[in-house]
């Protein structure tokens, strides 16, 4: 066994690494949220927005819509994926559009990609100025203090001749503002196999503390992470779908 570094861009394995994502259960069930709490617009913008698959959707449903990403490569993929559809290299905490928007999502808990709180804080405050009156902020959170340090997904995917297996899960040291996105990742060719970890910093924070950063900006309304049906967040659950419509 070789203990290789796999690469250092996502972009390759990330359709792979994300295979199980029913992204068109997400896509139409905020697509709906957007219905009933929307102003009725069709302009949307996908944030943190990887190799667009929630952008097809979109453009799919009839939306003028477009994606923004950090990465490069990600975003040489959507490219691909939704030609029709304008992407742009921007970090979401600072980002700016040329006209408002009526719908700007966040998918697979990309908004705690935002390094610490005040990047956080700036990335609310763009998306409020990228949003017409009445447009939709909606994405998904988890609350640090329900993190289990011991839980984590896996799953298994085959391509071109090698077999992937891929695990993650949430870390949080129980105190401040960090906690981090533990990402391992193993490609068995034949007898060879090599292993790629990684761990990615993010921003942590509860509900009720993301809520006070929301609600001077927002109407906020907090559901349960659940793509199949709409439920108000019991305030007990860790996790919740976030659906902020711009005061």
């Amino acid at each position: 066994m070789s203990a290789n570094s796999l690469y250092t861009d996502l972009s390759g394995y990330y359709d792979l690494m994300c295979v199980d994502i029913d992204y068109q259960a997400q896509s139409h069930n905020v697509k709906r949220l957007h219905q009933l709490f929307g102003n009725q617009g069709n302009t949307h913008l996908d944030l943190a927005c990887g190799t667009g698959p929630h952008v097809r959707h979109f453009i799919d449903y009839g939306y003028q819509s477009s994606g923004l990403d950090i990465n490069q490569p990600m975003l040489d993929f959507a490219s691909v994926r939704c030609p029709e559809a304008q992407f742009s290299l921007q970090n979401m905490s600072e980002f700016t559009v040329t006209q408002p928007l009526d719908l700007i999502t966040c998918f697979l808990y990309s908004i705690h990609y935002c390094d610490g709180i005040e990047k956080l804080k700036q990335c609310l405050n763009s998306v409020f100025n990228a949003l017409s009156v009445g447009g939709v902020f909606c994405f998904n959170a988890v609350d640090r203090l329900k993190i289990n340090n011991h839980s984590f997904v896996q799953h298994s995917a085959e391509s071109e001749g090698s077999k992937f297996t891929f695990r993650s899960g949430w870390y949080y040291e129980g105190q401040g503002e960090r906690q981090a996105l533990k990402l391992n990742i193993e490609k068995n060719t034949g007898e060879e196999t090599q292993s790629w970890f990684d761990e990615h910093p993010m921003v942590a924070f509860t509900i009720q503390e993301l809520k006070a950063l929301l609600e001077p900006l927002f109407e906020v309304h907090l559901f349960e992470h659940d793509y199949e049906k709409i439920t108000p967040w019991d305030q007990q659950s860790g996790n919740v779908l976030a659906v902020c419509v711009k005061k």
